[in-house]
């Protein structure tokens, strides 16, 4: 499938969701636009069917149920912010309120105009590198970690799967059906290239998802190198300090980084090291660096746990749009406006710890401002 094809079937998808019209149903109604398809099936439900978590993506040919022919968007100049807060210890807060949040934009108090802990479904996206960087090592390792993280979703929970060497690949597009997305993990075989165009594959899946409606995000799975982007570091960091969508990085270097990978100076890796943290940091994510197979159950529960315990909430700049990028602050206070303090294992009150964007791009001003 074309990268403007998924484009539109997740940008509708975002829309049928609403309706309880599963995404991955769109891929046959984008082809269905693009030309004459086999005849479709004699007997359709009277109603969108409602996914069970074993309903399979229709193929091609297939029609789809009731595809809307128009959609409708507005413009809102409210900045969203999904957040975590945990104690130092990384259990996560809840039960906090809409009070105990204060938003700075730029240094400038902000007034909170909706706050409500998340309660969709997980929509997240598998970005995998599937490459001979490293030898077969990473790509074995990359599939059997997407096909572990698959146990830690819900039947309410949407997932794509998406490769990437020197060339990127949509391998399941949007579903529920996790057996589909397991099956299609373990089809993979022999990556083609020694590449790993990691920039190019996380703009292009930024972009993918910029007009999916409501809460998505991303688990990259990569060595953190890039070896043949057409996108420089600096334009990647750009776009993503843009983006609402959060990036869960987990490294697949720690365990032969100097010793086997970087040639013994280590430098190289601690800069593929760097971006994938700073690309966790900046989108309100994390970013783990397991060295332990043993590592993984935990780090893939806490994903979930992280994307099912946010708060979201948004606000309306006090400031006229300028084009420029603002940083964000997110503190947490108690009832008498102090920072929120929690207990450590020793008992001592130690300062919780928020988890969210950095900061927003604001709009450009039009003509007249």
């Amino acid at each position: 499938m074309s990268l403007s094809m998924w484009t539109r079937a997740i940008f509708v998808g975002a829309l049928l969701a609403t309706l309880g019209i599963p995404p991955g149903t769109l891929t046959a109604w984008s082809r269905q636009q693009e030309g004459p398809q086999k005849p479709a099936p004699t007997q359709q439900p009277a109603t969108p069917p409602q996914p069970t978590g074993q309903q399979q993506s229709p193929k091609a040919g297939q029609a789809p149920n009731q595809a809307p022919q128009t959609s409708i968007a507005v413009e809102s100049n409210v900045v969203n912010i999904d957040a975590v807060v945990t104690d130092q210890e990384g259990d996560i807060l809840t039960n906090l309120k809409k009070e105990n949040f204060r938003v700075l934009d730029n240094n400038q108090p902000q007034q909170i105009s909706n706050f409500a802990p998340s309660e969709a479904p997980i929509t997240i996206v598998i970005l995998m590198e599937f490459s001979q960087l490293g030898g077969e090592w990473f790509a074995y390792q990359a599939k059997t970690w997407a096909y572990n993280f698959l146990g830690h979703l819900t039947d309410k929970d949407y997932v794509a799967l998406k490769i990437f060497d020197l060339q990127t690949h949509v391998v399941v597009d949007f579903t529920r059906n996790k057996q589909e997305v397991a099956q299609a993990v373990a089809g993979l075989y022999f990556p083609n290239f020694h590449e790993a165009n990691l920039f190019d594959a996380l703009l292009e899946t930024l972009d993918q998802l910029r007009d999916v409606k409501g809460k998505k995000s991303i688990l990259l799975l990569a060595s953190g190198y890039d070896t043949f982007s057409k996108h420089t570091l600096d334009q990647t960091l750009r776009r993503v300090k843009e983006t609402e969508v959060p990036i869960f990085s987990v490294g697949m270097a720690e365990e032969q980084n100097v010793r086997k990978f970087s040639g013994g100076d280590g430098i190289g890796y601690l800069q593929a090291k760097n971006q994938l943290t700073t690309f966790a940091e900046l989108t309100g994510g994390y970013a783990w660096f397991p060295r332990f197979q043993g590592e993984m159950g935990s780090i893939f529960n806490s994903v979930a746990e992280f994307l099912r315990s946010q708060y979201t909430l948004g606000f309306t700049p006090s400031s006229a749009p300028d084009g420029k990028y603002h940083k964000l602050k997110l503190e947490i206070v108690d009832e008498q406006g102090n920072p929120l303090m929690q207990p450590d294992k020793k008992g001592k009150m130690k300062k919780v710890i928020v988890i969210a964007r950095q900061g927003y791009t604001s709009p450009k001003p039009t003509s007249g401002d």
